[in-house]
């Protein structure tokens, strides 16, 4: 999971840890070196607004880099959109969670990208 805030991080790694390895990186860029130096994730759960590389950035790298993941993407927001969020959630067909979260409709939404 991609969020800059720990304690978001904290209860993500909370609620799925039952079920699946998390792993927290702290900023997209973490996530995009992980990925880079061949690190695959089953889903990649990310917020989508972040100081540095944004969520939306991220996706778009990845899409480049390794198609494979950023079809593994779960977009992790907490509605505040600025006119190009909006825009990438109406272009991208990518499931979503909204925070504050329910745990069990994010279980459920891992439990679908995952398969």
């Amino acid at each position: 999971m991609v969020d800059d805030e720990p304690a978001v991080a904290s209860a993500i790694r909370r609620t799925l840890a039952p079920q699946h390895d998390v792993e927290v990186q702290g900023s997209a860029e973490g996530a995009l070196a992980a990925i880079g130096r061949g690190d695959r994730f089953d889903a990649i759960l990310c917020d989508l607004m972040m100081p540095g590389m944004t969520g939306m950035e991220l996706h778009e790298a990845l899409a480049r880099v390794a198609p494979d993941q950023a079809a593994r993407v779960v977009v992790l927001t907490g509605g505040a959109y600025t006119e190009r969020a909006r825009e990438f959630l109406d272009r991208v067909a990518l499931p979503r969670c909204e925070k504050p979260f329910d745990p069990s409709g994010l279980r459920e939404t891992v439990r679908r990208v995952v398969g």
